[in-house]
């Protein structure tokens, strides 16, 4: 008999595997658990992906119009719809437009020669559908407006007049 095998911290190949599958045992255990927790995860973000969506859309009155405030200073006015966690997306597109004098005598004459009208987009030189997709990260806020505040009046009266 060859003593080697009697002793149990040694043995042949073939009896090598046992030895290590019981430390695979464990390695199989945290493996499965840290699948779990990353199921998990996954889950939790893609139901909170789903909700916050669902709640962004909820907030949007579908009949009014909607400010949408970017990170770069503009203000588009529309109707808002799929708000989701890349894009939103904006119809009937008005923004602000500033007219002022070319060369002012002074900043005080500059102020008083401005101009504020709302303009319908879609007449620019790029000539842009009447629809925009805006990216999630660009968008610093949005509100809903009244339906009798001044923009919404301007909106109303502009589709009244240009049918």
């Amino acid at each position: 008999m060859d003593p080697r095998r009697n002793h149990p911290a040694q043995g042949t190949a073939a009896e090598m595997p046992m030895v290590a599958s019981a430390g695979n045992g464990t390695l199989g255990k945290v493996l499965a658990v840290a699948l779990l927790v990353a199921t998990l995860l996954f889950i939790g973000v893609y139901a909170g992906r789903i909700v916050s969506s669902a709640t962004a859309d909820a907030g949007v009155k579908g009949k009014q119009f909607q400010a949408v405030f970017l990170t770069n200073g503009q203000v588009y006015f529309g109707q808002l719809s799929s708000v989701d966690s890349s894009y939103v997306k904006l119809k009937q597109i008005y923004y602000l437009q500033v007219q002022q004098t070319v060369q002012p005598k002074d900043a005080a004459a500059n102020a008083a020669n401005q101009q504020v009208s709302l303009a319908k987009l879609g007449g620019e030189l790029h000539g842009p559908e009447d629809t925009m997709y805006i990216s999630r990260s660009q968008v610093l806020f949005w509100e809903n407006l009244k339906n009798d505040g001044k923009v919404a009046k301007a909106i109303t009266d502009y589709k009244a007049t240009n049918k």
